[in-house]
């Protein structure tokens, strides 16, 4: 169907863009979840099932060392704990000779309990990109994606064990939530990528206590759906004393726009990046791309995102999939930036994502002039703008692409827990 809204600008020449076309969103190989009404799905709510152990890192500072005074040792020994999970990035009592040799085994189960079993683990990028597919004690599965750049380490992590958006272009949303993870399973992520590092998996290290640098929310799930344990995983991170000792600005957490928790992370004062999953300008569009605009307009979310702003002083990133003949036209790109220079200036920076193609799909990235002219205009009309390099699609890595398939399903349930 032909765009009815004109272009505020012309594009640089009908041969080199093509004609102006709009497809519209739509599920391919599966039936989106509806309400009573008819509207796609949306699941907040965690459904009810068996809660993981308690570790260590679900609880606070002051928590750790009651729990362990209840397990018949002195509370000194919390720190000492600490410091073998979130430095040494070990749970095997056998390597904790600190530890008295009388009760150490309990201890350590108790606080430290297996979390994560790792499935299978695929790499490409010369091996600077691993993704590991995880299984939780329930058996439920998750994912995970460690990239190395240059100077920095990458580690996009799960949130919540499938995802409740139900938006129709992503294959996570497309089996719905299954739980949301704990704060301790989110930060075991983060601990046994650092473990391989460690051990040398991602190669030969640029320095001696290379470790993990940045994380991305942007695994499995919608981080503020599970706000709770997002936050508790987010201040172990950053902690320097009890915790991993990360920096905030180097965690950067998404969302796909639930407004109430953009307000209530910007409160939080803790300066992490935040990025509001976007991709559409335009109410009409994004009603159909992501279902939970149906409560929280564009509107909304570019305002929550500005108050992010001015609340922290940190820049916010608009991340914006860029998909052929859907989102992908001249005025789009006029209008978001239209919308964004009007919350002012040097508050915001663009990064659009090409679509990770799929053949004789409505779901493919942008051609390469529509993505060139895309990001002219939104640059020229004064918004920083950085097409965004994707990692990992060879291997399901990428954005949009983490899912467990029925040959994950079969591997997983061939591979005992760990201990």
């Amino acid at each position: 169907m032909t765009s009815t809204r004109p272009p505020a600008r012309p594009a640089r020449s009908a041969s080199t863009l093509g004609p102006v076309t709009q497809v519209r969103p739509a599920t391919e190989g599966w039936t989106q979840k509806k309400d009573a009404e008819g509207r796609p799905l949306l699941q907040f709510a965690s459904p009810k099932r068996g809660k993981p152990p308690v570790h260590l890192a679900d609880l606070t500072p002051d928590e750790r060392v009651e729990k362990v005074k209840e397990l018949g040792m002195p509370g000194f020994r919390a720190k000492q704990l600490e410091k073998h999970y979130f430095e040494h990035y070990t749970h095997d009592p056998a390597l904790m000779t600190d530890l008295p040799s009388a009760g150490r085994e309990e201890l350590v189960h108790g606080m430290l309990p297996a979390l994560l079993t790792e499935v299978r683990r695929l790499q490409t990028d010369k091996g600077d990109t691993i993704k590991f597919l995880w299984k939780l004690h329930d058996g439920a599965l998750v994912e995970s994606v460690l990239m190395r750049y240059p100077g920095r380490i990458t580690l996009c992590v799960s949130s919540q064990a499938g995802c409740g958006m139900n938006c129709p272009f992503c294959a996570t949303g497309q089996a719905g939530l299954t739980r949301n993870m704990s704060a301790a399973e989110i930060i075991e992520q983060v601990v046994r990528a650092n473990r391989l590092i460690r051990e040398g998996g991602l190669g030969p290290a640029e320095h001696p206590d290379e470790r993990v640098t940045n994380i991305v929310f942007m695994g499995m799930g919608e981080p503020l759906a599970n706000y709770a344990r997002l936050m508790q995983a987010v201040r172990v991170m950053t902690d320097k004393k009890h915790g991993l000792g990360m920096s905030a600005r180097g965690v950067t957490v998404s969302t796909v726009g639930l407004v109430p928790a953009i307000h209530k992370l910007a409160a939080e004062d803790i300066p992490v990046t935040f990025a509001l999953s976007l991709h559409a300008p335009d109410d009409e569009l994004r009603d159909e791309l992501i279902p939970v605009n149906s409560r929280w307009k564009v509107d909304e979310a570019l305002d929550a995102a500005r108050g992010y702003f001015d609340r922290t002083g940190r820049r916010v990133s608009i991340e914006y999939a860029l998909i052929k003949d859907m989102n992908d036209h001249p005025w789009r790109a006029d209008l978001l930036a239209e919308k964004l220079n009007a919350r002012g200036r040097g508050w915001v920076h663009v990064n659009p994502i090409p679509l990770n193609p799929t053949p004789g799909s409505i779901w493919t990235s942008s051609t390469k002039a529509a993505q060139n002219e895309f990001v002219r205009r939104l640059n020229d009309a004064g918004i920083p703008t950085t097409l965004r390099d994707t990692r990992g699609k060879e291997i399901d890595g990428a954005c949009g692409q983490l899912v467990a398939t029925e040959e994950d399903e079969r591997v997983a349930a061939a591979t005992p827990l760990e201990d």
